[in-house]
Order: C-alpha cells, then sequence, then structure tokens
C-alpha cells in the first residue's frame, strides 16, 4: 500500500502566500520567498516566536536592541500594521516593499510622511519636524548645534507650508518633496533589487549627513 504522507511545512505566525504578496507589492514570489528566510531569521533572533517584535526590529536596523530612537520607534509603527506589537510575515513584506527602488515615489512620500505625522493628526507640525530632525541627528551621529536645527524647521517650513498655516498637510507634503527628491533618498534600499542573489542583513545604516537634513 502506498503510503501518504501528512507532513506540511509549518509557518510561522501571520505567513501569507508569497503569489498573493508579490501582486500586492513591488516584489517578485521568488523575492518574496526569499524575504520569507530573512524573515525567519530576524523573527527568532530573540523572542523566537516567528513575529518580530521591537527589539529584534532595532536589532536587524541599528544593531542594537535597547537604544531608544524616535526614528527607529516610528519605522517599527508602521511596519506594525496591526498596532499589536508584532509584525507578522504579510505585513513586514508589505512595508518593506515601500522602500524597493521599483516602488512609485508617491507611495514612499506617503509612507515618509505618515513618519513624521507624530500624532496622526494628517498633516506635520513644526514640533513633529523638529523632533523626527534630531532623532535623524542622533541615528547618525551627527551634532548640530540648537540653532542649526532650528534653522532646518524654519527653511522647512518655508518652503513646504504653501498657504501659511503653520503646518503641512499631505499635499503639500507631495509638492515639497516633487520640488525635493533628495529627501525620499533613504526611502530607496538598493539592495532589494537582488534579494534573491544576496541574503541581506537588513541592515538600515543611515548615509545622512547634514547636507541631506538641511531642506
Amino acid at each position: 500500500m502506498g503510503c501518504i504522507s501528512s507532513k506540511q511545512t509549518k509557518h510561522t505566525p501571520g505567513y501569507e502566500d508569497p503569489v498573493l504578496l508579490a501582486s500586492q507589492t513591488s516584489f517578485t514570489v521568488s523575492e518574496v520567498e526569499a524575504l520569507y528566510d530573512l524573515f525567519k531569521k530576524l523573527s527568532f533572533s530573540i523572542i523566537k516566536d516567528g513575529l518580530i517584535h521591537k527589539e529584534e526590529f532595532q536589532l536587524a536596523l541599528f544593531r542594537n536592541s535597547s537604544k531608544k530612537n524616535l526614528f527607529a520607534d516610528r519605522i517599527f509603527s508602521l511596519f506594525d500594521a496591526k498596532r499589536n506589537g508584532a509584525i507578522g510575515f504579510g505585513d513586514f513584506v508589505r512595508a518593506l516593499s515601500v522602500f524597493h527602488p521599483n516602488t512609485p515615489v508617491y507611495e514612499k512620500a506617503a509612507f515618509a510622511f505618515r513618519l513624521y505625522d507624530l500624532r496622526h493628526t494628517g498633516s506635520i507640525e513644526r514640533v513633529e519636524l523638529k523632533e523626527m530632525v534630531l532623532a535623524l541627528l542622533s541615528e547618525s551621529e551627527l551634532d548640530l548645534s540648537e540653532d542649526i536645527v532650528e534653522a532646518i524647521v524654519d527653511n522647512t517650513f518655508k518652503k513646504a507650508d504653501l498657504n501659511g498655516d503653520g503646518k503641512i498637510d499631505e499635499e503639500e507634503w507631495k509638492e515639497f518633496v516633487t520640488q525635493n527628491p533628495a529627501i525620499l533618498k533613504n526611502m530607496t534600499l538598493p539592495y532589494l533589487l537582488d534579494i534573491t542573489m544576496t541574503f541581506p542583513s537588513f541592515v538600515m545604516y543611515s548615509e545622512t549627513n547634514d547636507a541631506d537634513i538641511i531642506i
């Protein structure tokens, strides 16, 4: 008599079909499958439950699981689409797709807008921009004076706050990044084009310098 194996591949929580994810993102099916190997590595690095928790996420991005950084917190929050404190495979792929070189600029701009909209009000206020500038400087180990930071914020609002109401709405932001595309430079990770050829470390070392921040 023939023997039918009942053994099935065990997937991590939140696993979604690669074909479905490829249809929703900039990745191919083979790239999504390669990302699953990366996801499993990350999701078992500390807590080992098949989900990526904040400590594991920070370890992957910055090689430090405990360092407090607003930038890291905001990125994690946007990856954690279900707001349950952990990232499943499907959410991981969909959020990471924003950083794919083939993803349209408008999607990158929308993601960046949400990154800066700290209080979820639908606009970026001066205090929010300043907080994010300080976080980016800290993450990049750049030390600028308070006067220079204020000048960055002032210059940004001068260019972006088109109606002069003291905040930047999403339409103003889209116009701003269209005129200043370098702002979205860190929203593209070139290695994602070769995800099936080179297993990435998924470390997002920022190459930000003061010339990039002063916008």
